[in-house]
């Protein structure tokens, strides 16, 4: 007799079980079980979709909005404080359009500390976003933004600077969502 052999993932359980637990501490208590690595203080609302769970870093004080999607499979380290608001996509997978067999592959991204992502904003494969910078609503970031940058657009671009002066510490307490 066929049997499927199904066996649920880290990703699967992140994304489709503990993503849905409408109770905050429940739901981060179920992602460091998994073995998420996330710091002390974090949030992650519901829905955040996870692509390698396993290959990601999440610091302290961090807030992760829904709808959020993270994808580890170059490695994903997000630094403490950090805001990504909801929509936003951090890529790191790839292809290559002129391989003849399409290959694939992924870069690391890496987030600083005291970043805000902003609404729908894309970070694709082998990004660093530097300590403080704020990457505006929908752009799609394909290159590093240096520390404190503002950038907005398609492509990102410098719009700004950010105050050097945080010292702010994301301390998001709900207990539903």
């Amino acid at each position: 007799m066929w049997r499927p052999a199904i066996v649920p993932t880290r990703d699967y359980l992140c994304s489709a079980v503990a993503a849905r637990v409408p109770w905050t501490r429940l739901r981060m208590w179920l992602y460091r079980r998994l073995g998420l690595n996330v710091g002390a203080r974090s949030s992650i609302l519901m829905n955040v979709q996870f692509h390698c769970a396993a290959e990601m870093v999440i610091g302290a004080n961090c807030v992760i909005n829904p709808w959020v999607y993270l994808d580890g499979r170059g490695g994903l380290r997000i630094g403490s404080n950090v805001n990504i608001s909801s929509h936003a996509l951090l890529i790191a997978g790839f292809h290559d359009v002129n391989d003849p067999f399409f290959a694939g592959g992924a870069s690391r991204i890496t987030i600083g500390d005291y970043v805000w992502i902003c609404t729908g904003a894309k970070i694709l494969p082998g990004v660093t976003v530097g300590r403080g910078a704020v990457v505006a609503a929908g752009a799609v970031v394909t290159k590093d933004v240096l520390p404190y940058e503002i950038v907005a657009g398609v492509p990102a671009r410098k719009i700004g600077e950010r105050s050097t002066d945080l010292q702010y510490h994301l301390d998001y307490p709900v207990s539903w969502t």
